[in-house]
Order: C-alpha cells, then sequence, then structure tokens
C-alpha cells in the first residue's frame, strides 16, 4: 500500500510570516478551495467515463467549494476587504510534472492532487495552532482533518487504478520535487509559498 509523507516539513519562518498576514493567507486560502474545485472538476471533465473518478470527486469538488463559502465568511467576519491576489507558482510549477500521454497524466495528476492536500494538511494544522483569532484557530484544525481525508480520496484513486508499486515509486519523486520546489519558491504570505 502506497503512503505519502512529505519530503520537507514547514519552516517556523512559514509560521510567522503566515499569522503576520493572515488577511493574505485567508485571501489566498479563499482562492485555494477554489481551485481544489476546479481541479476536482477538470478531472472530471478529462474523464467523464471512469465512473469511479466521477462518484469520487463530483461530492469532493461541492465540498471545496463549501470551505471557500467558510473561509469567505471569515473574511467577512474579520472585515478583510476582498481584492485580487497573486497566485503563488507552487501549483503550477508541480503541474509542470504532470506527464501528456496517458495513463500517466491520470496517475500524475492523482498524486499532485494528494501532494497539495498533504501540504494543506499541514500548514492548515498549523494555523489552527498558531492563528492569532480563535475561531480561526478552531476552523484550521476542523479543516485539517478535511484535508487529511481529501489526500486519502486521491491517493486511493491513484490506488485503484495502477499498481500500489508503480504509485509508490511515482509519488516518491513527484514528493522530492514538491520539496524542491518549495525550496526555491520567495516566501510569500501564502498556503503554499
Amino acid at each position: 500500500m502506497a503512503t505519502l509523507q512529505l519530503a520537507s516539513r514547514t519552516s517556523d519562518a512559514w509560521i510567522e510570516q503566515a499569522t503576520q498576514h493572515i488577511d493574505l493567507i485567508l485571501l489566498d486560502h479563499a482562492n485555494c478551495e477554489k481551485k481544489a474545485a476546479g481541479n476536482a472538476l477538470s478531472l472530471l471533465f478529462r474523464y467523464p467515463s471512469n465512473g469511479q473518478l466521477v462518484e469520487t470527486l463530483s461530492p469532493l469538488a461541492r465540498e471545496e467549494l463549501q470551505h471557500f463559502e467558510r473561509v469567505h465568511r471569515h473574511l467577512q467576519r474579520l472585515g478583510i476587504p476582498i481584492k485580487p491576489l497573486s497566485a503563488a507558482p507552487y501549483a503550477s510549477l508541480l503541474n509542470q510534472h504532470l506527464r501528456r500521454p496517458e495513463p500517466d497524466h491520470l496517475l500524475d495528476a492523482l498524486l499532485v492532487a494528494a501532494i497539495i492536500e498533504a501540504r494543506s494538511h499541514e500548514r492548515l494544522g498549523l494555523l489552527g495552532i498558531h492563528a492569532p483569532d480563535p475561531e480561526l484557530r478552531q476552523f484550521y484544525l476542523w479543516l485539517t482533518a478535511a484535508e487529511e481525508r481529501h489526500l486519502q480520496i486521491y491517493l486511493d484513486l491513484a490506488l485503484a487504478h495502477f499498481c500500489a508499486d508503480h504509485v509508490q515509486e511515482r509519488l516518491h519523486t513527484l514528493l522530492q520535487v514538491e520539496a524542491e520546489i518549495l525550496s526555491t519558491l520567495h516566501p510569500e504570505p501564502r498556503v503554499h509559498s
């Protein structure tokens, strides 16, 4: 059975920066939830005949939008104006490593989604401990469980479609790529930076 263990841990510097710029973290987090819903829908559009993907990712996309709505309510509660925010290049850099031919593309897309959810799980958990607002801490601790479940959904889909050894080998490679990407990004107050 394949397991997902991030190849690097989030630094204390990220925690400090995130808690000092919680407005930007929340704005970015709202965008991340929309992108997560969009990613699930994108897979549904690309693989509409795959019944297991449809049955699994359709409710996941709806749940991601519900998370977006909850983040949006926290933005309103805290009086943080909604404004455009540049995205960290994290996901686009990871997606550059998706192989194009099938079925490799499907495997990579599922594993990259799992890795992004794993990093979100780690970082939102840190916000659940360190966020300056008590309601945000409670929200992020609650959300951490959902992120863990989401990463497992993507990993289980990969394992349902591919041999476990192949999944683990490719996952190891992509986890190394993800750690390298994070090590080279200019640190910004973003969920993935």
